[in-house]
């Protein structure tokens, strides 16, 4: 999946590291990345090849530190240019890619913080930890994760697919949607199944979380029995059509990005 880069490191621990010429900058400027592409390998500039002020610091990979950089107008040379990060995950996996979908999602929470929600004053950086204040009211703003569910509802040899509806991504996917405010994931679970599909689940299984950046996502996979009849009601404004898929016909997932993709594989392939 899109976090797996071992033996690569991921320490994003909050640091105030001033940046070494051989760091990684990230440079957003809307929805588009400042980067090239060889072989599918997405290659990022360093800090010795922009001239740029005002880096903000978002993680480390091993012992290399990314910075964030906001709409800054680089001129396109030298292989680099602004891709539309929606391309992104048609690139091959690696720490490059892992690091500008985290970085994305960072460069999105700070770009929309610089204001108080409760008071309207500018927020600033927080001294001590990853966070805006604003010094007026004290208020203070952590990143965005919003928790979310996957679920594979399963009945013997049987999966429910679904297609959502106006969405860029036209590839079968599973059920999913996010937590509400005093719910739990097992509560999500049952809730969704039912909104989207008319079924109900039973001896649901945890198979494990992804931190879904492109969508500011923490998601939680779930295979769910089914539980009583396996009529389907489509929920329309959700999805474009849901049905029931035997193992031999659900597509081999060629990405191996997202967690949709590795459980639907699982289940393919009878391991799940």
């Amino acid at each position: 999946m899109l976090q797996d880069i071992a033996p690569h490191i991921y320490r994003n621990q909050m640091s105030w590291k001033a940046p070494d010429a051989d760091d990684f900058v990230l440079c957003y400027r809307g929805r588009t990345l400042y980067c090239k592409v060889e072989d599918r390998n997405l290659v990022l500039p360093r800090v010795k090849d922009v001239a740029a002020d005002a880096l903000q610091y978002a993680f480390s990979i091993d012992e290399r530190a990314d910075y964030l950089l906001s709409d800054a107008e680089f001129e396109e040379k030298d292989g680099f240019s602004y891709l539309d990060t929606g391309k992104l995950r048609s690139l091959a996996l690696g720490p490059a890619l892992m690091a500008a979908a985290a970085g994305e999602s960072l460069y999105r929470w700070y770009s929309s913080q610089r204001f108080c929600g409760r008071c309207g004053r500018p927020m600033e950086k927080s001294k001590i930890e990853r966070a805006m204040v604003c010094p007026a009211c004290g208020n203070t703003v952590y990143p965005k994760i919003c928790p979310a569910v996957i679920v594979a509802i399963h009945d013997g040899d049987r999966l429910v697919l679904t297609r959502y509806k106006d969405r860029p991504f036209k590839h079968y996917a599973l059920v999913a949607g996010f937590n509400e405010i005093g719910e739990s994931i097992e509560e999500t679970v049952h809730r969704e199944v039912l909104e989207e599909t008319g079924l109900r689940v039973k001896n649901l299984r945890f198979y494990k979380s992804q931190p879904w950046t492109f969508t500011d996502t923490l998601l939680f996979g779930f295979f769910a029995e089914l539980d009583g009849s396996d009529k389907i009601t489509v929920q329309e404004d959700e999805l474009a059509e849901a049905g029931w898929f035997h193992r031999s016909e659900i597509p081999e997932d060629q990405s191996r990005i997202s967690l949709t993709g590795e459980m639907m594989e699982q289940f393919r392939k009878g391991l799940a």
